[in-house]
């Protein structure tokens, strides 16, 4: 009888830590959700601070034109040059920005699949070695 004891205790312990592996993995995956959706959201207040900096350099720039005289550019091909400029460095920006997204929902899902393999191994191995235990003969 206290081998049947025994199974219960170490199948009841195995059961409580695989749950716990399982609520850790989604956890994790909730914790790199959030992230993602944090880095979304830095990315677009970094463009639309990079947007105002563009704005004013190009005002800046057709200002600084006007006022010199400087001949061999228009202020719209300056405007137009550095808009290009901007808007490659925002691409790039912008590419990263996702892809590091996309990077922590996938470290998330990763991690919610680890956990739940993790408890399914430790219920097979703990339930087996209750098993084993249950079947021990006395003496």
């Amino acid at each position: 009888m206290s081998f049947v004891i025994a199974a219960t205790v170490m199948a009841a312990g195995t059961v409580v830590s695989a749950y716990g592996q399982y609520q850790m993995g989604k956890f994790q995956e909730e914790s790199a959700k959030r992230q993602a959706e944090l880095k979304k959201l830095e990315g677009m207040t970094n463009e639309l601070s990079r947007r105002e900096q563009l704005n004013a350099s190009i005002a800046a720039n057709q200002l600084a034109m006007s006022m010199s005289n400087i001949s061999g550019a228009t202020p719209q091909s300056i405007a137009l040059q550095s808009s290009r400029d901007i808007s490659t460095d925002e691409g790039q920006i912008g590419l990263t920005d996702r892809l590091t997204q996309r990077l922590l929902i996938k470290e998330g899902k990763a991690a919610a699949f680890s956990g739940k393999v993790g408890a399914g191994g430790t219920l097979l191995s703990g339930l087996g070695s209750a098993y084993a235990t249950s079947k021990t003969p006395i003496g």
